[in-house]
Formats: structure tokens, C-alpha cells, sequence
């Protein structure tokens, strides 16, 4: 609005510029309106941030219209001539809103939302504060983005999936067309072609492979059960301890898993065959949770399979010819973190889930 007054007032708060207007090009109309109504409007006070000005509507002395002769120049102004007023100010706006090219010109005669006139002492704001908008939380706003986001995701995630299956049937469809087996880099003899991820080779090349992993040697798709080559004098025990909370699971007990080793001599299927290893005991830990135990069962799977340790290089003290860990890693530590092995951590059981999937061992 350009325009607002209060009831039983003699002061209308206008918009600056229709004011401006008004004084200049629209002046014609002014002094038609206070020639019809016995008026003279002036502007008594501009708002401090020039958005807004108080016109003050004074009765004429000697005229009918603003409320009969002789009427006191600070009386009220009947509502009719105050109604006058303000449709001469939004014609004097929409004026302006068609010489400047429509509602460009108009958002600039915003300012004037409130509706009051000037303070008794003549100070502060010419127009009352306006509540406080409502502040939204994070989560809220979260909330509002949430729907589009998700639709966008949804579309993201379809075409994402419909392109990688397209992708990935390529694929096999070219490696089905290659000639040459990826394994020996020399033509086909024998095609074999594995069933479930459709990677082919030569025959004799598979097997070759196969016997020191059941698994395709270019995706890693477990085909039968995968045997490891970890020491098989080793034991795998479980404690329980109801009383220790694992940071991030809370709620929880804690599951002890203790490996023990004895020392013993390579066999044929380790690097260096006949040659003394140290033994080792190895600790782990996983929440006494749903998933930890889910996880914990996945595990004995994987240490019946001899698949946990094997024998190699330590990574981490460079020793040669011992235990060491294959690949399926193992919180060694309460706290710390995973820098330090430790929790908490909150997609370790998804990510060592992961680990065994691709040795095999999965959920039933």
C-alpha cells in the first residue's frame, strides 16, 4: 500500500514518492481535491529512512467540507474526506506504475506498510515496528527442502541407476566380444564364460585362477566358497562384557573376540613354504548389539574359511614371514577412533560387512 491512515486522525502516512508525485505532476490534482474539500494537506514529518511522510489533512477555516465553519485547524477529519484522500493517492500511483512501465515503479512504494501517525512527543519512528518475523531452525528449513530435494534426488538416483545397468550390460557385452582373454592377453581357447558377472576366459586360464581364488579376476565375483591360506592351528574365542559401552553404542555391551596363534611352519599354500613363523594373539571389538552380533557371526564364517589372517609382511613393523591381517579389518581398539582403530565409528560395521561380502560371506 502507498497510503494508510488511522480512524479519527487528521494524519495519513503516504508513500514518499506518491507524495512526490503529487507535489509536482499530480499537483493539478491536488488542488482540485482541496478545493473540493475545503483542505489543505501538507506534509508535517518524513520517515527516517525516507520511505514514508505524514501529510496532515487541515480543515479550511470558513468551509463546509472539512466539518462546518469555524472548525478547531487540529479537529479530526470525517472518514469520508480521509477516504478521499487515499484514493487520490493510489490514482496518483497507478499513474505512476504506467509512465514508469507497470510493476517496477510499484515495488518501490512498498515502504509504507504500517498504520499509525506521529508520536505525542514528536519522536522516535514516524511509523510503529513491525513484529518479528518468525526465525526458522535449521531443521525446519531443512524441512522445506527436504520434498524438492528428494524429488531431485528420486530423478537423480533412476537416471543414475538406469545409466550404470545400461553401462554395466555394455560392458559385458564387450568383454563378451573381446577375442583376447584378459588373463594370458592372448586369443580365446576354450572360451569360458562365468555366469553371473559374464566375464570370459580361457578355460585353462580360469582354472589357473581359480585355484589360487575362486573369484573373477576382473570384478571379484566370489564364485563357491573361498578358502584362504591362514595358519589352521589357530582358535577364535568370544567374551562378553555387559558393563562395557562401546563409544557410539551406547546402550550396548561389548564382545571380545581374541584370535590365538601358535607358532608352526609355512605350509605349501604360503609365501615361503617350511619357514618358521612367530605365533601372535590378536584382539577385537564389536558392540553387543543386533548388527555387532550379526557382523560377529559373519566373522566365524570368515575364520572357518581361513580367511581373516594370512602369512606376509607386517604393514606396520615391516617383519617378514608372519600373521598378518587379510584384508577384513578388525577395531583393535576401544576408543580413538578410527585413526586408531577404535570407536567410535559409525559405518564400520557397514563397511566391514562390505569386506566380507566381496570374500563371500554374506548374510543368508
Amino acid at each position: 500500500m502507498s497510503v494508510r491512515g488511522g480512524q479519527g486522525s487528521d494524519e495519513v502516512l503516504v508513500s514518499q514518492a506518491v507524495w512526490d508525485y503529487l507535489a509536482a505532476a499530480g499537483q493539478p490534482w491536488l488542488i482540485d481535491f482541496q478545493d473540493k474539500q475545503g483542505l489543505s494537506a501538507g506534509i508535517i514529518r518524513r520517515g527516517e529512512r525516507g520511505g514514508c511522510c505524514a501529510v496532515r489533512l487541515r480543515p479550511i477555516e470558513g468551509s463546509r467540507s472539512g466539518g462546518g465553519p469555524g472548525m478547531m485547524e487540529e479537529g479530526p477529519i470525517s472518514n469520508e474526506t480521509r477516504k478521499a484522500f487515499i484514493d487520490l493517492c493510489r490514482c496518483a500511483r497507478k499513474e505512476m506504475s504506467k509512465q514508469d512501465g507497470g510493476p517496477k515503479r510499484k515495488r518501490s512504494l512498498l515502504p509504507c506498510v504500517g498504520v499509525g501517525v506521529l508520536e505525542g512527543d514528536g519522536e522516535g519512528s514516524l511509523l510503529p515496528p513491525q513484529p518479528p518475523q518468525p526465525r526458522r531452525s535449521q531443521r525446519q528449513q531443512q524441512r522445506y527442502k527436504k520434498p524438492a530435494e528428494e524429488e531431485a534426488c528420486v530423478v537423480l538416483s533412476n537416471s543414475t541407476s538406469h545409466n550404470e545397468s545400461g553401462q554395466r550390460k555394455k560392458d559385458n557385452m564387450e568383454v563378451n566380444d573381446y577375442t583376447s582373454c584378459s588373463i594370458c592377453m592372448g586369443d580365446m581357447v576354450e572360451r569360458t564364460t562365468l555366469e553371473r558377472c559374464g566375464h570370459a576366459f580361457c578355460r585353462l586360464c580360469l582354472d589357473q585362477a581359480f585355484k589360487v581364488k575362486r573369484a573373477c579376476p576382473v570384478c571379484r565375483q566370489v564364485y563357491g566358497q573361498l578358502i584362504g591360506n591362514q595358519p589352521a592351528t589357530g582358535c577364535m574365542m568370544v567374551e562378553r562384557d555387559p558393563d562395557l559401552e562401546l563409544p557410539g553404542h551406547e546402550g550396548y555391551g561389548c564382545i571380545c573376540i581374541i584370535y590365538s596363534f601358535p607358532p608352526g611352519l609355512q605350509a605349501p599354500e604360503h609365501p615361503n613354504p617350511g619357514v618358521r613363523y612367530p605365533g601372535t594373539d590378536r584382539v577385537a571389538y564389536l558392540p553387543d548389539s543386533p548388527e555387532g552380533n550379526r557382523v560377529l557371526g559373519l566373522l566365524r564364517r570368515a575364520f572357518e574359511q581361513r580367511l581373516i589372517f594370512t602369512i606376509g609382511t607386517s604393514m606396520t613393523t615391516g617383519m617378514h614371514n608372519v600373521i598378518t591381517w587379510n584384508d577384513i579389518h578388525h577395531k583393535t581398539s576401544i576408543w580413538g577412533g578410527p585413526h586408531c582403530f577404535g570407536y567410535p565409528d559409525p559405518t564400520y560395521l557397514v563397511r566391514v560387512t562390505e569386506e566380507l561380502r566381496e570374500k563371500g560371506i554374506a548374510a543368508d
